[in-house]
């Protein structure tokens, strides 16, 4: 596990990722296979074409429903989805934050029901990367607790802490990226960051964002954690978000992005497009013989126009969400590729400022 950081713009950076199952060019997208698949009917092999280069699955999830251990025996997560490209697992503590009725936190680890039929179950920083281990992931990482913005700040210093100390444990781990947290607080944010650094871990990332606060808040926490986060590690920003947003995290140095929007959106009929983004259920496209994007080179852009989208939406056809999944994913995945390219060329600050106040507004055609 390696990376280079090939060259910069401002504080953008075109990186290379080696891990185990091959190389990821970054800055990149990951596309989010929460149970081993991308919800609205898409295989791994869609996820090729759409020029994925990192899956991303979820361990509280796959823990619950089959088990690491079934998963294991069948030969690790990528031969169980047929995924022969970089994995990431997300140790499962967001999922946790997300169930707190259902969960209880200590030192020792959080015990939770599980949503599925109740059943207790009990997660450690230790079983958090057996659980992994098992599933086989490229790239692990560490057990956190996501704390709610706002918070009160003694119990965000409290909670940092804890995820500090749990980090330790889970420290010799291979290929375990550690999480930052601290809220929305600054002097907690530099000092958790600064805390975990002197692990010398894989890669960093950057959690609890995208969890109520404002974006302009989010992108702050980015600007004051920059310098603070080793420049020779890769930079991973969890759960965010839309094109935008990205185009400005990258802006601040980060590498590594996920979100599940690409794909919640498609299927609800909302696409990006480098105009803006389409709600397809309108009426206004009853009748638009065009495609989604006439400059996409996804299924449904080269072989099918909005009306027909629309119509599939409002007949209720499964075929909806997959031909508005994999288009998203098309549009993600592209950006990225295009971002990378304008680095590279030195030309990234023009495209950033040609996009923002495009790409996350609704298109007028």
């Amino acid at each position: 596990m390696s990376f280079i950081l090939i060259t910069t713009d401002n504080l953008a950076r075109r990186g290379r990722y080696q891990t185990p199952h091959g190389t990821v060019e970054t800055p990149v997208f990951m596309n989010v296979a929460t149970q081993a698949a991308i919800k609205g009917g898409l295989s791994s092999s869609d996820l090729a074409a759409a020029g994925c280069q990192v899956a991303l699955c979820n361990t509280y999830h796959l823990h619950l429903r089959p088990g690491e251990d079934t998963v294991q025996k069948l030969g690790g997560l990528h031969r169980f989805m047929s995924w022969d490209g970089p994995m990431l697992t997300d140790s499962g503590g967001f999922q946790v934050f997300s169930l707190a009725r259902l969960r209880k936190i200590t030192e020792e680890g959080v015990s939770f029901s599980s949503h599925i039929d109740g059943r207790r179950f009990f997660l450690s920083p230790e079983n958090a990367v057996d659980i992994q281990t098992k599933l086989g992931a490229d790239i692990i990482m560490a057990l956190d607790e996501c704390v709610e913005n706002p918070a009160p700040y003694e119990y965000v210093k409290q909670s940092a802490d804890r995820t500090a100390r749990w980090l330790k444990r889970q420290a010799a781990a291979p290929n375990l990226w550690g999480i930052c947290q601290g809220g929305t607080y600054d002097d907690l944010r530099v000092a958790h960051m600064k805390r975990i650094a002197e692990l010398d871990l894989p890669g960093y990332a950057v959690g609890g964002l995208a969890v109520g606060e404002e974006t302009e808040v989010m992108y702050h926490i980015l600007d004051i954690l920059e310098e603070h986060m080793p420049r020779e590690k890769p930079r991973y920003l969890m759960g965010v978000g839309t094109p935008e947003n990205i185009i400005e995290a990258v802006a601040r140095g980060v590498d590594f992005f996920d979100c599940v929007m690409p794909a919640r959106n498609a299927r609800h009929g909302h696409l990006y497009t480098w105009r803006g983004r389409l709600n397809l259920l309108n009426e206004r496209y009853k009748e638009d013989g065009g495609p989604v994007d006439e400059t996409c080179g996804c299924p449904l852009c080269q072989n099918h126009s909005r009306a027909y989208l629309r119509h599939l939406f409002k007949a209720g056809e499964i075929l909806a969400l997959r031909l508005g999944v994999l288009h998203n994913l098309y549009f993600y995945n592209g950006l990225m590729a295009r971002i990378r390219s304008e680095i590279e060329n030195g030309t990234f600050q023009a495209f950033r400022r040609q996009c923002i106040g495009v790409l996350d507004r609704r298109a007028s055609v």
